[in-house]
C-alpha cells in the first residue's frame, strides 16, 4: 500500500512537524490553565488577597468552565471562517485576544472579580485558539496519514512547560510578580498570531478542499457526529485514562500526611513524572511507522494497566521520586495511542468538534477521578491511598475490552500506511 510520504515527500513531511511543533509548544504555553498563570493566580490570591482554600478552588472552578465546554468551541471551528484563512483566522483574531486579557489582568487592580472576569476572557477566547490548532493537527494527520507521528511530536512538545513549571513554580513564585508572568504570558500568546501569518504549503496546501475536511451544515454535523461509530470507543478510552482516583489530592496529602514530606516533593514526583513520559512518545514516533495502531493500543495498554501500583509501596518521599521514573515510561505508549486514536477517529469536516469533545472529557474526568480519590482516601482510613491505587488500575483495566470496540479498518494500519476501506468510508 503506498505511504503518505510517497506523495508528500520526507521534507514536506519534516517541515509538516517543524510547524507544529512549535505552534504546540507555544499554544501550551500560553494557556491560561498552565503551570506559570494557575500558580501565579492561586499564589496572588492566597497572599495577596487572602482567599481561603475554598476560594481558590472555586476560583479554578469557574474559570475552567470554557474547558469543560470545549466541544462548543471545537463546533465553532468546523463552522466558521473568520477572515477567510480558516484556522489561521482564528489565530489572528482570537490569540490578541487573550494577550490583551492577559496585559489587563497585569496592569488592572487586583481583586477577586476582576481575576475572575480576567481569567474567564482570557480562558474562553483561548479555547478558540485552541479549537484551531486541534482541529488543523488532526485534520492534517488524517491527510497526510502521519496522526502516529504528530501524536508524538505533540506529546513531547505540550510535556516541556508541565516538566518545566513543575520545577520550576517554586523559583518562578519567588522571582516572578504575578504580573510579570502575565506579561510573560501575553507575549507568547501573541506569538501565536504570528501563525496567523505564516502560510506554509505544507500544513495548508489544499488542505481544506480534500475529503476530510468536507462537513456539512450545522444539523448534518451533529447527526454524522452521533451516528459516527469511531467517536465512542476513542472519548471513552480517554475517559478512563485521565480517570486516575490516585494520581493528584491522594498522592498529595499521603506525601505530605502519611511521608511527611515537603510540599515541594509533589511538584517534583510530578516533574519527573512527566519528564519520563517523554522517551516513550519518541519511542511511539519510531514504532508507529513500524507497526499498526491496534497492536500499539494493545501493547500501551497492557503496560499501563499497573502503571499506578509501586505507589502503593512507597514508604519515603525519596523513594516516590525514585519511582517517578519508572510509572512515567509506563503511560507514555499508552498516551500517544489514544491522541492517535482520537485523530483518527475525527469524522470528516468535525475535527475540531471531536478534538475538543476529547478536551473536555479529559477535563472532567480528571476532576471527577480526583473527587473520587479524595472520598476513597478520607473514608479508607489506614489502606485509603493503598485503595486509591487500586481503583485507578481496575479503571485503566477498563480500556482493555473498549480496543476491539474501534473500526477494525481505522486502526489497522501503520503510520503513513494508505486503507483503501477507510479512505471509501471518507469518500463515500
Amino acid at each position: 500500500m503506498p505511504a503518505a510520504s510517497d506523495h508528500d515527500g520526507p521534507e514536506d513531511n519534516h517541515r509538516t512537524l517543524l510547524y507544529f511543533g512549535w505552534l504546540t509548544l507555544f499554544v501550551h504555553l500560553a494557556t491560561p490553565a498552565g503551570y506559570l498563570i494557575d500558580i501565579q493566580a492561586s499564589y496572588l490570591l492566597k497572599n495577596q488577597l487572602h482567599a481561603t482554600a475554598t476560594e481558590i478552588s472555586t476560583f479554578r472552578l469557574v474559570t475552567g468552565i470554557p474547558v469543560y465546554i470545549a466541544f462548543a468551541f471545537g463546533l465553532a471551528r468546523d463552522h466558521w471562517n473568520p477572515l477567510g484563512l480558516r484556522d489561521r483566522g482564528f489565530f489572528l483574531i482570537f490569540a490578541p485576544i487573550t494577550a490583551a486579557a492577559f496585559i489587563w489582568m497585569a496592569f488592572a487592580g487586583i481583586s477577586y472579580t476582576g481575576l475572575v472576569v480576567g481569567m474567564l476572557l482570557a480562558m474562553l477566547s483561548s479555547r478558540f485558539t485552541a479549537a484551531a490548532y486541534q482541529g488543523l493537527i488532526a485534520l492534517v494527520g488524517q491527510e497526510k496519514l502521519m496522526s502516529g507521528r504528530l501524536s508524538a511530536l505533540s506529546n513531547v512538545v505540550s510535556s516541556v512547560p508541565v516538566v518545566a513549571g513543575a520545577f520550576a513554580s517554586g523559583y518562578v513564585s519567588d522571582h516572578l510578580a504575578p504580573q510579570e508572568a502575565f506579561l510573560l504570558v501575553a507575549l507568547v500568546t501573541l506569538l501565536i498570531a504570528v501563525f496567523g501569518l505564516w502560510n506554509p504549503a505544507s500544513v495548508f496546501g489544499q488542505t481544506y478542499e480534500k475529503p476530510q475536511a468536507r462537513g456539512a451544515d450545522f444539523v448534518g454535523n451533529v447527526r454524522r457526529l452521533v451516528k459516527h461509530k469511531a467517536v465512542y470507543p476513542a472519548l471513552l478510552i480517554c475517559f478512563l485514562w485521565n480517570f486516575a482516583p490516585g494520581s493528584a489530592t491522594p498522592l498529595q496529602f499521603y506525601l505530605a500526611d502519611e511521608l511527611h514530606a515537603s510540599d515541594s516533593v509533589y511538584s517534583y514526583y510530578n516533574g519527573i513524572f512527566a519528564a519520563a513520559f517523554i522517551p516513550t512518545f519518541l519511542l511511539y514516533g519510531v514504532l508507529c511507522k513500524k507497526v499498526a495502531l491496534n497492536k500499539l493500543l494493545w501493547w500501551g495498554t497492557i503496560v499501563a494497566v499497573p502503571q499506578m501500583v509501586p505507589l502503593a509501596f512507597i514508604r519515603s518521599a525519596d523513594l516516590a521520586l525514585v519511582l517517578a521514573a519508572p510509572i512515567g515510561l509506563m503511560g507514555g505508549l499508552a498516551t500517544a495511542a489514544y491522541f492517535d486514536l482520537a485523530m483518527r477517529s475525527c469524522p470528516p469536516g468535525l475535527q475540531g468538534t471531536l478534538m475538543m469533545l476529547v478536551d473536555g472529557v479529559l477535563a472532567l474526568s480528571a476532576r471527577a477521578g480526583d473527587l473520587l480519590g479524595s472520598w476513597i482516601y478520607h473514608s479508607g482510613a489506614a489502606h485509603g491511598f493503598t485503595l486509591c491505587v487500586i481503583a485507578t488500575t481496575v479503571v485503566y483495566a477498563l480500556i482493555l475490552p473498549l480496543i476491539p470496540l474501534a473500526p477494525k479498518a481505522l486502526i489497522g494500519t501503520r503510520d503513513g500506511e494508505a486503507n483503501p476501506e477507510a479512505a471509501a468510508d471518507v469518500n463515500g
